[in-house]
């Protein structure tokens, strides 16, 4: 990838970013001006203003950190630290607690119309989809794993999860497979499946993969992934792949006569042989059509070499690391990559199912957040980082503008509904605020309401970093590996 195409990528994260932050605070910005409220300062991003100018008795700016955006309301409750510094010195009047309502209720309101409006789009335009998204049917199970030694195997389609009905594999809704396990919380997790159209159980005792300090506590894994087609995208030239007449677009049905479910198959079959014998494997492959065998036998490349990744090239050249030594060539096919289903069909999700489903979704992570004995911690939640991490992933697919818009509904109905959170700071400690001064019939005392709004600022402020601490470390330790290697076999000899 050429830093041409990191820079459009980036651009267009910020550019999204910002329409969304944007969109919110033109909300209250909007409402405070239809309810005459005084509008002192309209920001466009933070930081130190690159340009402003007033008009209409509201300064306009534009600021140099390039996120977000805030409006200056010095009648609502202050929020110099997170929205900016107040300057005013002219008495203003009282601000009816319905007006201040209003303007805090605005924002969420026009964060949930943008959710609407890319919703209508998504249901225009479609959203890529394939049959990996609702699968249920185990493609791979870790033999010394939890769900290996509890006796699933791959082709078996899981029904309920501690008897809960799942139609998913990953998503994180109700009701698919790997949101019902890490939310789960007895010592077994019951899994009713069918194999073979016979009903079966077993009870798996999850695992956790170990952590260190400075990463994410893991949550339950009992080893397995979802079924999808091995079909064969890249082949290293004068492999023995490439010898046996295999070409990009095969797909592997089985190996050595069992049904493959999942490209993971074939990597561990590889992987087997780094320390063990090198056994022939015999492949049954479909190409247009027709199905074929081959034998293949795995040998050592004469190079194995696993290329850096941008922020290894720039650690390297700032002295800040090492380049590694490379590993000692391993057995291998020269099946460079394989990919699971290449079907995809274009989904078109009403606007109504798309924003319940998100819906859902924030409030099956609030109740899995607060669970008695659950697992899932505030620790598990991601912020800006990560939002930037999966915009910028999603806009390097083919198909990502599609995805881009698709996220952009969840996204701004989770905005809308964690803004309307009873915290001060948030758009709902506003409207409590509000109705508390309503029923008293009086505004709270200023020096109480600036303690209460500087204690839980500070409190945000420090939530914040702490998400981005862990948001930061697992985009750059992903950054930082590389599993992919570039192999070079020699040619045969003649």
């Amino acid at each position: 990838m050429t830093i041409v195409h990191y820079i459009l990528i980036a651009l267009e994260v910020v550019l999204i970013f910002n329409l969304i932050i944007g969109a919110h605070e033109l909300g209250h910005f909007l409402a405070a001006r239809w309810r005459g409220l005084k509008v002192e300062r309209f920001a466009i991003w933070f930081g130190k203003p690159i340009w402003k100018k007033k008009i209409g008795g509201v300064e306009y700016a534009l600021g140099t950190i390039p996120f977000g955006g805030y409006v200056s309301l010095p009648q609502m409750a202050t929020m110099e630290a997170i929205e900016g510094k107040v300057d005013t010195t002219e008495p203003l009047p009282n601000v009816a607690p319905l007006d201040k309502i209003i303007v805090a209720f605005a924002g969420p309101l026009f964060s949930f119309l943008l959710a609407v409006a890319f919703a209508v789009v998504v249901w225009q335009v479609g959203k890529p989809s394939s049959d990996t998204d609702s699968t249920t049917t185990i493609g791979w199970v870790q033999p010394d794993g939890p769900a290996g030694k509890a006796g699933l195997q791959a082709g078996d389609e899981i029904v309920s999860v501690d008897g809960h009905p799942v139609h998913h594999f990953s998503p994180t809704s109700a009701d698919s497979i790997t949101w019902r396990i890490v939310t789960s919380t007895d010592t077994n997790i019951v899994i009713n499946y069918l194999r073979n159209g016979q009903p079966g159980s077993v009870s798996v005792v999850p695992f956790h993969r170990q952590t260190k300090w400075f990463e994410r506590k893991a949550l339950r894994q009992i080893l397995i992934a979802a079924a999808s087609k091995s079909t064969i995208y890249e082949i290293a030239s004068n492999s023995p792949a490439a010898l046996a007449g295999l070409q990009p677009g095969d797909e592997i049905l089985k190996l050595n006569g069992e049904k493959v479910y999942s490209p993971a198959v074939v990597i561990a079959a590889e992987e087997a042989m780094s320390n063990g014998v090198v056994k022939p494997l015999v492949f049954t492959l479909r190409r247009d059509h027709q199905e074929f065998e081959r034998t293949l036998l795995a040998v050592k490349p004469v190079v194995q070499t696993y290329p850096p990744t941008t922020l290894q090239r720039l650690c390297y050249a700032l002295h800040l690391a090492a380049p590694p030594q490379p590993p000692e060539p391993r057995p291998l096919l020269g099946i460079q990559s394989l990919v699971g289903d290449t079907s995809v069909a274009l989904v078109h999700p009403s606007p109504l199912e798309q924003v319940q489903t998100s819906a859902l979704q924030i409030f099956n992570t609030f109740g899995a957040l607060f669970a008695k004995k659950g697992e899932i911690g505030v620790q598990q939640l991601g912020g800006a980082v990560m939002i930037l991490r999966v915009y910028s992933n999603l806009f390097e697919d083919e198909d990502g503008w599609r995805r881009v818009l698709w996220f952009s509904v969840i996204l701004n109905v989770n905005l809308a509904l964690l803004n309307l959170l009873p915290l001060p700071v948030l758009d709902g400690g506003h409207i409590t605020l509000s109705l508390i001064e309503a029923v008293r019939r009086r505004p709270i005392s200023a020096t109480i309401l600036s303690k209460i709004q500087s204690g839980f600022a500070a409190l945000l402020i420090m939530f914040m970093v702490y998400i981005m601490f862990f948001d930061t470390g697992d985009w750059l330790r992903s950054a930082w590996s590389n599993p992919d290697a570039q192999v070079t076999f020699a040619p045969p000899a003649k």
